[in-house]
């Protein structure tokens, strides 16, 4: 069995920046055993797999694989998987349009891809799940796991909590850039304060002032799943603009905020969040940025 794979780094627009992804194609007769084997192989945060829709409304059906586990959703693997599709212009037998639509553990996915001069350069999709809160998790965890002192945790606005979009991880926001820096994921602290919970990987944040060209600085640490750092996470960041809306969001009307991640790990990324708001409510949470496509070859399988 011979497939074919893409790889991009997404939500940059420089080579080597951002996340990579491996986008592979002609797996339908693969076993999710394989699958996860593929990607442990990449080695990348994520991998997908581009299969035939179940309903021939949607574009494909996408599965996602981390190096540990498949994932029922993932923002830079539709991100990076979208921009490759629309490259491509066609997709089993039907040309790709400037929208796409992913069937996903979590529920149907809907893209839009960015386009210049004809060209896609990137996609923004749109979370499959309404914002929702999880639990709480004591700062002195978070701390632990992270390096820090607790006072480096921040909690007059929200404690530590879990906030999904279709994949759950904690929020924490943090006190200043200094700990931002500073933190490291402490595996041990991971495995004997966070392993027992529903929820494991970390998603800490800073708002940044009016100096910065970005409006959040954003880390993910994942040891867990055998990512210690992720340079740029769709899913988490979306969960974390539905925490913000909630807290800062106006009424009514569209919050965008840039988020910056990757830069201390040496991959910079951008992410471009966009959420929606009606009657205090939200309505739309979208994540989007541009891809810089970096391999393509086979995987010969025996």
């Amino acid at each position: 069995m011979t497939l074919t794979y893409e790889t991009v780094d997404v939500f940059t627009e420089t080579p080597f920046g951002g996340n990579p992804l491996a986008v592979v194609f002609g797996g339908e007769h693969l076993t999710t055993e394989r699958m996860q084997a593929i990607a442990v192989e990449f080695a990348y945060s994520e991998t997908t797999f581009v299969l035939p829709p179940k309903d021939p409304a949607n574009t494909a059906q996408v599965r996602i694989f981390t190096p540990t586990r498949e994932v029922p959703f993932a923002g830079h693997p539709n991100v990076g998987t979208a921009t490759v599709v629309a490259r491509r212009g066609t997709l089993f037998g039907r040309p790709v349009a400037d929208a796409v639509r992913f069937e996903e553990g979590a529920g149907l996915v809907p893209i839009s891809i960015l386009s210049e001069g004809g060209t896609p350069v990137g996609a923004q999709l749109t979370v499959p799940q309404p914002f929702q809160r999880g639990t709480e998790v004591p700062a002195a965890d978070i701390a632990a796991c992270l390096g820090l002192s607790e006072s480096a945790i921040r909690i007059d606005r929200h404690p530590p909590i879990g906030g999904t979009v279709g994949l759950e991880f904690i929020l924490v926001e943090l006190a200043d850039r200094a700990a931002l820096e500073a933190a490291r994921p402490i595996r041990a602290e991971f495995e004997s304060r966070l392993a027992t919970r529903p929820v494991y990987d970390i998603h800490c944040y800073l708002r940044t002032g009016d100096e910065d060209e970005v409006d959040v600085r954003t880390r993910m640490f994942a040891p867990l799943d055998d990512i210690d750092e992720d340079p740029a996470t769709g899913s988490a960041n979306g969960a974390l603009l539905g925490l913000l809306a909630e807290l800062d969001g106006p009424a009514d009307g569209m919050m965008a905020l840039r988020i910056a991640q990757g830069v201390e790990m040496g991959r910079p990324s951008l992410l471009l969040g966009e959420v929606d708001r009606a009657g205090g409510a939200t309505i739309a949470i979208r994540v989007g940025g541009r891809c810089v496509a970096m391999m393509r070859g086979e995987l010969v399988m025996p």
